[in-house]
């Protein structure tokens, strides 16, 4: 039987990957799992998934070069997320080792949070409840309405695309930045960046993490943007330029940002931008529902299950070089 290692602390087993997908894991091999709750190194990973032949990866897990040398049987190396950023893909290739990525199933997870972030900053709800709680008087603010307001989405991937349909819907006007990517349609026109930053009410950042989006929000970024208008950043704390966020609540440039994103480890939010009194800021929750964790944590099952029947999996990323996998199907299939 199949020897697959799952490194999920028992904490992120149970909120990342769920019961449903372990259950179906068992079912099929014969699993191991991490018992502590430290991140692991690659020495520890390695000493833990020696004679395994699948490690199914939590996202902050490294698989680099120590790792694939220090696992001759290991055959591949499943990602349960859609970042492989922190996998050395190169020598994955070079050791023989399959590669795989989960696909985005937290589409709609995303989308509502950032809903739910714009409407946060309009209405001044967070705000509100601290008072409350903290037992301060609560003077009552005129808020602002999404509809007829103006959205811009920075990034036209597949968030983005259910953004502005959402966003249509609410009776907001859409303008997008992308580059690489063409809206079709006139109820979704697009600009370059910095129109897109001077007409927006709200800003939505959903671009992908690159060299070449490093710091795309930097000071010039926000100045162009609106006195009254909002910041939402759900997509990676890389491509903020963290001082200039700052300098620009502080200075009144912008008039709030939402956060679920940042620099912290494991893509938190840096607890000094989260602390700012115009920041909202959410512990990386954006897709952190059932639906979402389900789709990607199933995905796993079934790319484990597919390496099993000797077919390439969904979501494989270096196929052609997996030749420790393919030596093992053609080993199992001359013994039948």
């Amino acid at each position: 039987m199949t020897t697959v290692f799952v490194s999920h602390s028992p904490g992120q087993l149970a909120q990342y990957y769920g019961d449903r997908a372990t259950a179906a894991l068992q079912a099929i091999a014969d699993v191991r799992f991490n018992p502590g709750d430290a991140a692991l190194s690659s020495a520890g990973l390695a000493a833990l998934a020696q004679d395994c032949d699948v490690i199914v990866s939590y996202r902050q897990t490294v698989g680099d070069e120590a790792l694939f040398a220090a696992l001759p049987r290991l055959k591949a190396f499943v990602r349960c997320a859609i970042d492989i950023r922190n996998i050395d893909v190169a020598a994955a290739s070079r050791h023989g080792v399959l590669v795989t990525q989960a696909s985005a199933g937290f589409i709609p997870s995303v989308t509502e949070w950032i809903v739910a972030a714009m409407l946060d900053l309009s209405r001044g709800i967070s705000a509100s409840a601290a008072l409350y709680h903290a037992g301060q008087p609560v003077p009552p603010a005129m808020g602002r309405e999404l509809r007829g307001s103006t959205l811009g989405v920075i990034g036209y991937g597949q968030i983005g695309r259910h953004l502005c349909k959402v966003a249509l819907a609410l009776g907001m006007r859409v303008v997008v930045h992308d580059p690489f990517a063409k809206t079709d349609s006139a109820d979704f026109p697009q600009l370059g960046l910095e129109e897109l930053l001077r007409v927006s009410d709200h800003v939505v950042c959903l671009a992908a993490a690159t060299a070449a989006t490093e710091n795309m929000m930097n000071a010039r970024a926000f100045s162009s943007m609106q006195p009254h208008a909002f910041f939402i950043n759900a997509s990676r704390g890389e491509l903020v330029d963290e001082d200039a966020l700052l300098a620009a609540l502080d200075a009144g440039t912008i008039a709030g940002c939402a956060m679920d994103v940042g620099r912290a480890p494991d893509q938190m939010p840096t607890p000094s931008v989260a602390a700012h009194p115009r920041v909202i800021a959410t512990p990386h929750i954006g897709g952190l529902t059932p639906p979402a964790i389900e789709h990607q944590a199933m995905e796993t099952v079934a790319q484990v299950a597919a390496l099993m029947q000797g077919r390439v999996p969904q979501g494989a990323v270096n196929a052609n070089e997996a030749f420790r996998w393919r030596q093992a199907c053609a080993a199992a299939s001359t013994l039948s």
